[in-house]
């Protein structure tokens, strides 16, 4: 439950974060407003909040867990907002940093 947990946290963080961050994206360099950018303000300062809520501890770890859900999370979110068309590259790099969210976050760990 604890591993589940964790992992709806870091989509929902991705969301809040790397929404926030196209929202601000939108604001300033399509110009779409004070109101755009306003709320990606916002949805960063939920990432913020939303990270913290994670089952382990340890800022770094969950941080530096957080970097691979954002990298590939980000790809996800241009293929669906924006119509990105990754390349195997894209994909396969994706692959590998959610394969060391996976080590770093739920590996075992010996005392």
């Amino acid at each position: 439950m604890t591993v589940l947990k964790s992992i709806v946290l870091f989509a929902l963080a991705a969301l809040a974060e790397i929404g926030g961050a196209w929202l601000v994206w939108q604001g300033v360099r399509e110009h779409r407003g004070l109101l755009w950018m306003g709320a990606g303000v916002i949805a960063l300062g939920v990432y913020g909040f939303v990270a913290t809520l994670q089952p382990d501890a340890d800022f770094g770890r969950v941080l530096a867990a957080y970097g691979g859900v954002f990298v590939a999370g980000s790809l996800l979110w241009a293929m669906l907002m924006d119509g990105f068309r990754p390349d195997r590259y894209d994909v396969t790099g994706a692959l590998i940093c959610l394969v060391g969210v996976a080590v770093i976050m739920y590996g075992p760990r010996g005392g």
